[in-house]
């Protein structure tokens, strides 16, 4: 009987891996998250259309599994030290947007006819914006460093601790008053607290022996985290959220990358089963009444929270397009929205009618909220001129006299910077660098460096700096579109401009718009090092005299980095 049902699990398991691989592909072409393509295969393999799961159970159980792994890379997203230079923003409007939106929706779903008790679910679960869809999309865009994408993931860590304190203080509400849920978060404080300190203090010394093998580091990571859960779950709190505390800590360690990247094949695996256990839980009939209630929160999230999220960083003085971009980034509901909703129907609080309802809200607005991230620019652009409302008045980063003449221009100061810097300095010659990361901008005026924070994809920023006068403009930025729309701007007869470029056939265009050089750090690369070999005749000791200043370089550039 036992050998029939695991049969039976694995062909189900096959069944749902291949539907969500074909719907992850279609799902690619439309540029949708894998999130959308996971729920859908839920629905088709759910009763509402081919009905295939029969072992509920066991798929489940794997989906308990898989939230644990997704809430343990989320947190390894979520670095606490971007509270350290967003904190005040983060906290502030994390807690605030939280407060406003829940109490919103909450009012939204009475006017709807829900009870009381399903409006707190729902207005719960529809506050928290999706870490896994903004992480994923700032990263593609490579964005996450910017000053509106530290900005959205440290609001993003303060609703993930909201989350966390609400998972774990819902099963205790029904069962004990006051008191029990005051001890119950002052253990949960308590246990977070013990967790950074072993963290800090003893993690990073086993990580750092364990990652000289990469199997072992392996083991030790995931170790950490079911560790960490177990022991959150055995002290009557959430073993999901033990595995985002843990995430969490090791997000501040040099190891952080490298453990997200061994762990993610085995976290997509079970992240698919846990998705698409939800999916599954879409039953019909999908009424009219249920489409127009998914619709109008939808449409809450979509338009009025990033309304409110826009609000609020205008207080803190934020220009108007650093607060569309964060408002933008957090127009989808969350994964932990799917939790809240399960957990709530587990204790009988609330119907399977509200499990509909919000895998219908996740699938919209994660969907649109997708193309709204991604196309966050152009659609700036277009109502931008509406924003005026929103502009704060705060002085920007390393603002300086935009009116003042240059020399050289550097737009993007990244890894090329470091060593045109010198050269402009060498040379005598007056330069501006802007760059799009705050805490870049913020590390060299301290250091007195002519430099302002601005996106030069931003064509009033752009027209706010006096370029007509500037000599040489160097982008260290490889995007196409945003090399060609500064060239726009240029006299190009009077004005030198060198780009930078990674793939072939762009150079060529950009040489044939007016680009008067463009890098490629590749071929260059190439060039610089047969070059050498020729110079020195291949010699092995001129070689490692050569690698011997390279890492003194490397040396100087990361006492650098590490000061930002």
């Amino acid at each position: 009987h036992n050998k029939e049902e695991m049969e039976s699990l694995i062909l189900e398991i096959g069944v749902i891996i291949g539907i969500a691989a074909i719907i992850s592909l279609l799902g690619r072409l439309i540029k949708q998250p894998p999130i959308i393509a996971y729920l859908l295969t839920g629905v088709i393999v759910g009763p509402l259309v081919l009905n295939l799961i029969s072992s509920t159970e066991q798929l489940q159980s794997l989906a308990s599994i898989g939230i644990a792994l997704l809430l343990f890379i989320i947190g390894i997203s979520l670095d606490f030290r971007i509270l350290k230079h967003v904190g005040g923003t983060a906290i502030i409007g994390g807690i605030s947007t939280v407060a406003i939106v829940s109490s919103a929706v909450f009012f939204i779903a009475q006017s709807l006819g829900f009870n009381i008790i399903s409006a707190l679910y729902i207005a719960l679960a529809f506050s928290f914006s999706s870490a896994v869809v903004v992480v994923k999309i700032l990263s593609d865009k490579k964005e996450i460093e910017t000053l509106h994408g530290q900005i959205a993931l440290g609001i993003l860590i303060v609703e993930s601790f909201i989350a966390a304190l609400a998972l774990m203080i819902i099963p205790v509400i029904t069962s004990g008053g006051a008191l029990v849920i005051g001890l119950q978060v002052a253990k949960f404080i308590a246990l977070i607290a013990v967790v950074i300190i072993f963290g800090r203090y003893v993690l990073s010394g086993i990580l750092s022996i364990a990652a000289k093998n990469q199997e072992v580091l392996f083991l030790v990571s995931i170790a950490w985290a079911l560790v960490v859960g177990v022991t959150f779950d055995s002290l009557g709190l959430s073993a999901e959220i033990g595995a985002l505390i843990a995430g969490m800590v090791i997000a501040s360690s040099k190891y952080s990358l490298e453990i997200k990247s061994k762990v993610k094949g085995i976290r997509d695996f079970f992240v698919i089963l846990f998705f698409v256990f939800f999916g599954s839980q879409l039953s019909g009939p999908i009424s009219a009444e249920l489409l127009k209630q998914a619709v109008i929160f939808s449409l809450f999230v979509l338009i009025g929270k990033p309304i409110v999220v826009m609000a609020l960083t205008r207080s803190f003085g934020f220009k108007k397009r650093t607060n569309f971009m964060i408002g933008t980034s957090l127009t989808q509901v969350s994964e932990f929205s799917l939790i809240v909703i399960l957990l709530g129907y587990s204790l009988g609080h609330i119907p399977i009618t509200i499990f509909s309802l919000t895998i219908l809200v996740t699938l919209i607005t994660v969907s649109l909220s997708s193309y709204a991230i991604y196309f966050s620019m152009p659609i700036y652009k277009s109502v931008s001129r509406f924003l005026g409302l929103f502009d704060g008045k705060r002085r920007e980063f390393g603002a300086i006299n935009k009116h003042e003449k240059y020399d050289i221009v550097l737009l993007g100061y990244s890894r090329l910077g470091f060593n045109l810097l010198k050269a402009f300095t060498l040379a005598k010659k007056k330069y501006l660098i802007i760059d799009y990361n705050p805490l870049t901008i913020m590390s060299l005026s301290k250091k007195r460096i002519n430099c302002v924070y601005g996106d030069v994809n931003d064509t009033e920023f752009l027209n706010s700096i006096n370029l007509k006068s500037v000599k040489m403009i160097i982008s260290t930025i490889h995007e196409y579109a945003t090399n060609l729309n500064i060239m726009k701007l240029i006299d190009k007869k009077e004005c030198t401009f060198i780009a930078t470029s990674n793939q072939i056939h762009n150079t060529i265009e950009l040489y044939k718009n007016g680009a008067d050089y463009v890098i490629m750090p590749h071929y260059l690369g190439g060039d610089f090092m047969a070059n050498m070999l020729v110079r020195d005749n291949f010699n092995k000791k001129t070689l490692q005299e050569e690698g011997k200043s390279h890492i003194r370089q490397l040396r100087e550039r990361m006492s650098e980095a590490h000061s930002i």
